[in-house]
């Protein structure tokens, strides 16, 4: 497992603009949903749990599995299946905007070859983790480390959404990672053990806050 290439895919630096998405958080918090740190870490925890897991990470799993037995047409149905899961137009912009933009990254890095994905990067949309899972590949990252690290993503993401709009303090912040990192190897059990008519989790509370978020009068994150 290449650690160094995980941690370059899993930076906050990583130029796929998902700092930028709140992904519900902004309007919950606006709405008065969350108000500190136990009720953030509720949010992330369900959120994780009953949807990104039973969903992204699952599909994670099917996506790498096409990749290695170069079955394209696996891998443009599984694409096709998470966009097809957004429950808004925010979180279906999120997905494909962070997509494409890694994308055209892996595009540009003069040490792999996208060549054989290109079918995949000639569709109109993509999906973040459709993009991820080719990304962890190419780096030589394992399938667990992959998922262990598109969680810590979505999470680390969540929580620096939080620390401003909460807010919380920067010491508030770290345990909330300690506490929500712990979580991951259950996350990851739950995720490899779902068969395919078992995939998938509907939070209406998080597709209701995320498309109210597109006429919230004052935001600090894209909609």
């Amino acid at each position: 497992m290449n650690i160094n290439r995980l941690l370059q895919l899993c930076s906050a630096n990583l130029p796929v603009g998902g700092f930028s998405f709140s992904q519900g958080l902004e309007f919950a918090i606006e709405n008065g949903w969350i108000k500190n740190q136990a009720e953030t870490a509720s949010w992330v925890t369900l959120n994780m749990r009953e949807s990104v897991v039973r969903t992204d990470v699952a599909i994670l799993k099917r996506l790498y599995m096409a990749i290695e037995k170069h079955d394209l047409s696996q891998l443009l149905y599984w694409n096709q299946h998470l966009l097809a899961c957004r429950e808004s137009n925010e979180l279906l912009l999120a997905d494909t905007a962070m997509g494409k933009a890694l994308v055209r990254l892996l595009n540009q890095l003069d040490a792999i070859d996208t060549r054989p994905y290109e079918v995949l990067f000639a569709q109109a949309d993509i999906s973040f983790v459709s993009a991820f899972t080719v990304a962890a590949y190419l780096f030589e990252i394992d399938l667990l480390q992959a998922q262990s690290g598109y969680c810590w993503t979505v999470i680390d993401n969540q929580v620096a959404a939080a620390t401003k709009l909460v807010p919380l303090g920067q010491t508030q912040a770290q345990n909330l990672l300690f506490g929500l990192n712990n979580e991951i190897r259950t996350w990851l059990a739950i995720a490899n053990q779902l068969s395919d008519d078992e995939i998938g989790g509907s939070l209406p509370h998080l597709a209701m806050a995320s498309a109210w978020h597109e006429t919230q009068y004052s935001r600090l994150f894209r909609s």
